[in-house]
């Protein structure tokens, strides 16, 4: 079978990871990647093997820069069975057009809103209704770490409500020109925040409020989950359901931070010190009269990398059933 053609416009934080995670897969390929200008990320996709292309206007600036452009954006977007959208958010929606005219596949990221695609996806809770779609958004950081926790326990036990509260990091590791730098500021004061209603756009059923604070780091959000369920269970149960998940892993060794989490994976040898799966704390995990308590880790630059990549293969339907597509996703990024 021939590989699928992916294209990657934008090739940033989450355009990079992205194109390395597909680049592992053998059942699909990436034809190109976009930048909008020949800086230092132009200049490693370029070192990468990865064909670059860029705004028409923007070609001879590539040229001089010694980061060669193969081409136009549209040209890439041509070329490709499916592009994924990785510009900053707003971007996206004025690609749109672009990906129609030319009769692409497309899949966007959080940072646009549901009805850019009218289907927003996460791999554990929905893989099979996005299997042969065209529009397909992957929702945000917080919001894939939030399905991948809620959906199992509402399976098993049934979920009545969730609360849940969440102190974002300010900006990512090589954004300097965001703060806060020495303050901690309600992002929003305004009660929910979008990621309650953002979850429901994956699990309409889910009764969800949500909270948050965004702090002076850059490192990872943490989240302090609260659900009350409908069944009886105790922290073990808790335990056993978040732990047989591929896509969740419980920090313990002393692991009594962030940091830390970030320097286990640079110790393990994971690339860019990239965490896909949630973390969660199990000594956390508490469970009162039917409420259950936990604090979870979530890496806001790569955890929605392999979601990325099981969209593709359900969009392009490389193959059907959702536990073989995050199976194989994971085993060749070595999650």
């Amino acid at each position: 079978m021939a590989k699928a053609k992916i294209a990657v416009n934008g090739y940033g934080t989450i355009g990079k990871r992205v194109a390395d995670a597909v680049q592992a897969q053998d059942d699909m390929e990436v034809i190109g990647v976009s930048k909008t200008r020949p800086n230092y990320e132009a200049a490693v996709a370029h070192q990468l093997g990865y064909e670059i292309y860029a705004p028409a206007a923007n070609l001879e600036a590539f040229e001089k820069a010694g980061v060669p452009a193969a081409g136009t954006i549209e040209e890439m977007v041509e070329k490709a069975d499916l592009v994924v959208d990785c510009t900053p958010g707003g971007v996206g929606e004025k690609n749109k057009p672009m990906y129609e005219k030319a009769g692409v596949k497309a899949i966007w990221q959080g940072g646009e809103s549901h009805p850019i695609a009218g289907f927003s996806f996460n791999a554990v809770c929905n893989y099979e209704q996005a299997v042969g779609r065209d529009l397909v958004r992957v929702v945000s950081c917080n919001t894939t770490a939030l399905c991948r926790v809620i959906y199992p326990i509402d399976k098993e036990l049934g979920v009545k409500k969730v609360r849940a509260i969440l102190a974002r990091r300010a900006t990512d590791p090589n954004d300097v020109k965001k703060g806060p730098i020495n303050a901690i500021v309600p992002d929003p004061a305004r009660l929910p925040s979008h990621h309650g209603p953002d979850v429901r756009s994956v699990l309409p059923n889910i009764n969800i409020t949500s909270a948050a604070l965004k702090i002076p780091t850059t490192l990872m959000h943490v989240h302090t989950v609260n659900m009350e369920v409908n069944t009886d269970c105790t922290a073990e149960d808790i335990k056993n359901i978040l732990g047989s998940q591929s896509r969740i892993l419980f920090v313990g060794q002393g692991i009594s931070s962030t940091a830390e989490i970030i320097e286990f994976a640079r110790d393990i040898g994971r690339p860019r010190n990239d965490m896909w799966e949630n973390c969660i704390w199990p000594e956390s995990i508490t469970v009162t009269e039917n409420e259950l308590y936990f604090f979870q880790a979530v890496h806001q630059e790569s955890i929605v990398t392999p979601e990325n990549v099981d969209a593709i293969r359900a969009m392009m339907e490389l193959e059907s059933d959702g536990a073989k597509s995050i199976e194989k996703t994971n085993k060749a990024l070595g999650l």
